[in-house]
């Protein structure tokens, strides 16, 4: 089985980030900024090809937010694809109080189909963060890089937006984790104008963080392979779904690490085939497997209207 640890800072080879600073700009550690840049924080939009230097460095600055939005921070960044593809990322940041190093909000946001060697320059604002920090709240907010996951463009999934062409949208949640157990929910959603027919167990490939197949991992049908009363168990059945009806299907798998072995499995991504045929979808779900080498798979159920 391929072991692959887990990271503090999850950078994907295919990807290079370059924070660009809203305020002052410090290149390495977080750096919070002066009250005369805090203008600078404004929307996110695309740059020219390439990124102003070479160098793989992480260059973090914070300001706060123009009219309205002067009471909160924001920051700048910038993604760079570095690989062949266009890919579409999910980047997850940190504000934290510069004075105590508190942390205050996280903020995921999402940058669709950054084609090869294109960057794109985003400005996050982190709603109702500066309660119970320092005085001047504002100007002392810092800002860091917590995950960076990229997936091909062709493959992204996505809980809203336009239809995809297949006439499904498939997706993860954020899941839940108690003691070890961790449950993620697979969605489905007929977004088409068409019947969509499903029966049995989505096929799930974990991934490594270089979007390779992990080896040595058994992906079994039914939640209860793992853990009963997650929900993701029972028979499958066969489902038919009208336009705007939706699927779930549960994975379910514990972190647990046993002593004198080979190091925990993570798979921070997941191939998903929704049905035989289907066109496969990359979600990330997080795998932390632990030295387990083993996921359930419920089947997929029909959720009730929202």
């Amino acid at each position: 089985m391929r072991r692959t640890p887990l990271p503090a800072l999850a950078l994907p080879a295919a990807c290079l980030l370059l924070l660009t600073a809203c305020g002052t700009e410090r290149q390495g550690a977080a750096a919070s900024a002066t009250p005369s840049a805090a203008r600078d924080c404004g929307a996110g939009s695309p740059t020219a090809p390439g990124t102003p230097d070479g160098d793989e460095v992480v260059v973090i600055g914070t300001g706060t937010g123009p009219g309205a939005d002067r009471a909160r921070p924001c920051g700048t960044y910038a993604v760079t694809n570095r690989g062949t593809e266009p890919l579409t990322y999910t980047v997850t940041l940190g504000f934290q109080d510069a004075d105590t190093g508190r942390g205050l909000t996280n903020v995921k946001d999402t940058v669709e189909a950054v084609a090869p060697g294109r960057t794109v320059r985003r400005t996050v604002t982190a709603d109702d963060a500066t309660a119970g920090v320092s005085s001047d709240a504002a100007g002392r907010v810092t800002l860091s890089v917590l995950t960076v996951r990229g997936v091909p463009a062709a493959e992204a999934s996505s809980e809203g937006g336009a239809c995809p062409p297949t006439g499904v949208r498939v997706y993860a949640d954020e899941g839940d984790a108690a003691m070890g157990l961790r449950v993620v929910g697979l969605h489905l959603e007929n977004c088409g104008t068409r019947p969509y027919r499903l029966k049995g167990h989505p096929r799930v490939e974990p991934l490594d963080e270089a979007r390779e197949r992990v080896d040595g991992v058994a992906v079994l049908e039914g939640g209860d392979a793992i853990a009963s009363g997650t929900g993701a168990d029972g028979p499958p059945e066969q489902l038919v779904l009208a336009p705007g009806e939706r699927a779930r299907a549960g994975l379910v798998w514990r972190n647990t690490v046993d002593s004198g072995t080979e190091g925990p499995v993570a798979a921070p991504y997941a191939r998903v085939w929704a049905k035989p045929g289907a066109a496969p979808v990359m979600v990330i779900p997080e795998l932390d497997l632990g030295t387990t080498g083993k996921l359930g798979v419920g089947p997929w159920k029909k959720e009730q209207k929202r």
